[in-house]
């Protein structure tokens, strides 16, 4: 096999990708329009589309690790919760590896509820953890309050790199 017949592959990094297909486009006799022009990129390089490109290279956002820090230090050497903060937003971030313990798709009972939380909380205020998870969307009850179950959603950065290190101790 000869020199000239083996390609080289050389990989390239473009930062943007509108700009590149902006000095692509400003090059061709009959350019396609913009999104056309991103569309063929995206298929060069193997995606389906451009959208496909698009969605697998969005950064995931990360977590901030002054936070996390901050809410470690209400829980104790046993992943439970020591003291319930002050700071609501820092209250929310606290209630999700107690969230992240209730089983998903599972109706309780207040006193059944209660218990699992006390299970998480080296103090026993059960009903304010109850409040504040329904206040923040992690429980739904009913109106009398004779049934609790979670809620399921995605929880932010902070909170799953919280509820990470909680679950290694």
């Amino acid at each position: 096999m000869s020199t000239s017949s083996r390609r080289e592959t050389i990989p390239l990094a473009i930062d943007d990708l509108s700009g590149f297909a902006r000095a692509l486009r400003s090059s061709l006799d009959a350019p396609p329009s913009h999104q056309q022009m991103l569309g063929l990129i995206a298929r060069a390089a193997g995606y389906r589309n451009y959208q496909q490109l698009r969605a697998q290279a969005e950064p995931k956002p990360q977590a901030d690790p002054k936070q996390v820090a901050r809410a470690l230090r209400h829980f104790d050497e046993h992943g439970r919760l020591l003291r319930f903060p002050g700071r609501t937003a820092m209250q929310a971030l606290c209630l999700a590896p107690i969230w992240a313990r209730i089983p998903p798709r599972q109706v309780f009972n207040e006193r059944e509820i209660s218990a699992r939380i006390d299970l998480h909380c080296a103090f026993r205020d059960a009903a304010q953890i109850r409040r504040s998870m329904v206040e923040n969307r992690m429980l739904t009850r009913t109106r009398d309050g004779a049934r609790y179950s979670r809620i399921e959603h995605r929880p932010s950065p902070e909170a799953l790199a919280l509820i990470a290190v909680l679950q290694k101790l």
